[in-house]
């Protein structure tokens, strides 16, 4: 009976045991730890640092105005040339032979001019005596007006073919510089075809080539910064201009002009130039590239409830920067933005905000 009962009170024991392990609590599994931001909207204006060139306010192509063989050229492109200076020159042959046949004709009808002068000198005289017919005094009246009116013909003729003939030169209608040729020395070109790109002295723009996305909304302010690419110590302020209304169909881009105050010392025609230009401020968040991420193709973020739960919420990416993107729409303030650690996130999911360190990792990690 003794054994029987030591059984029995070693069972019980066991029981209690077994009762014992099976009632402690499960271990609760860490939550994971995540760093975030909140969310202050401030105003940003997005810069755009513009590459461009100093150009001529007027720039024409010169051409000639009759065709021929180029037989002489006298300036290349960089030559500073004044007005009326002659830049090259035609194979005159052919036109100054119509100058000699316009001259030959003058000559000819100077020549009947004087004779049905005479003619008709010689109806005067005989007319108030009754040697001759009032119809023959008509006839040579006629005659002379005739032969005068053949005489100014021929005399515009000549004026036309000497004009021609002075086209055989390539002149200069203004002071500047040439910017281009597209033409040699024994080429045969035609009337209208460009030889010559003249920059005209004068007030100079810095042209730069621009998205249209860009100018989305006008600038407030017009007044530019100009400064040389390779030294922007050389500077100088301007003026938006011009800004074409068509984009172009090669570059797909819009040409805006800056009206020059004046070239500085360095600067000149052709200079390649920079400058810097500032959208209208918005409001908008400046969150790291790390708090990105996408619901199902939208971008998102994620954001911690008040319960401390993830949510995936959508957002609005307004620009990207370098290690940053502006977010224009989707936070209002306030919100608590998981900038890191949201990797293996899920919505819902329960999480421990790591306070401050994320920050201080960052600073520690600058050199």
């Amino acid at each position: 009976m003794a054994g029987t009962g030591l059984k029995i009170m070693l069972g019980l024991s066991l029981f209690v045991m077994l009762t014992a392990c099976g009632e402690k609590k499960p271990v609760e599994k860490d939550l994971p730890r995540v760093f975030v931001q909140i969310v202050k909207p401030a105003d940003y204006a997005a810069s755009v640092t513009l590459t461009g060139d100093v150009q001529a306010r007027v720039q024409t192509e010169l051409s000639f105005r009759v065709g021929g063989k180029i037989i002489q050229r006298m300036v290349d492109v960089g030559d500073r040339v004044s007005a009326r200076q002659v830049l090259a020159r035609l194979d005159p042959k052919d036109l100054q032979t119509n100058v000699d046949s316009a001259q030959a004709q003058v000559v000819a009808e100077q020549a009947r001019v004087k004779q049905t002068a005479a003619a008709f000198v010689r109806q005067q005289k005989l007319l108030p005596k009754g040697y001759t017919s009032q119809s023959e005094y008509d006839a040579a009246q006629a005659a002379l007006r005739s032969s005068q009116s053949a005489l100014t013909a021929a005399q515009a003729q000549l004026a036309n073919a000497r004009e021609q003939l002075s086209y055989t030169a390539l002149v200069a209608d203004a002071p500047g510089i040439i910017t281009a040729r597209q033409a040699e020395v024994g080429q045969v070109v035609q009337a209208t075809v460009p030889i010559f790109g003249l920059a005209r002295d004068g007030e100079r723009d810095a042209v730069f080539n621009v998205y249209e996305s860009l100018l989305s909304e006008h600038p407030a302010d017009k007044s530019v910064v100009v400064s040389m690419l390779d030294n922007p110590a050389i500077k100088t302020t301007g003026t938006v201009r011009e800004i074409t209304p068509a984009v172009s169909a090669q570059t797909g881009t819009v040409q805006v002009k800056v009206s020059l105050n004046g070239l500085p010392d360095g600067m000149q025609l052709g200079s390649v130039v920079s400058a810097t230009a500032k959208t209208p401020g918005k409001s908008a968040v400046e969150l790291p590239w790390s708090a990105l991420t996408k619901n199902l193709s939208d971008p998102a973020v994620w954001l911690v409830d008040a319960d401390g739960r993830a949510q995936l919420h959508t957002v609005t990416v307004g620009r990207y920067l370098t290690g940053h993107v502006i977010i224009s729409g989707g936070l209002n303030g306030g919100e608590k933005v998981i900038i890191a650690g949201g990797q293996l996130l899920h919505p819902g999911m329960k999480v421990e905000i790591a306070e401050n360190t994320y920050k201080d990792l960052a600073a520690g990690a600058q050199p």
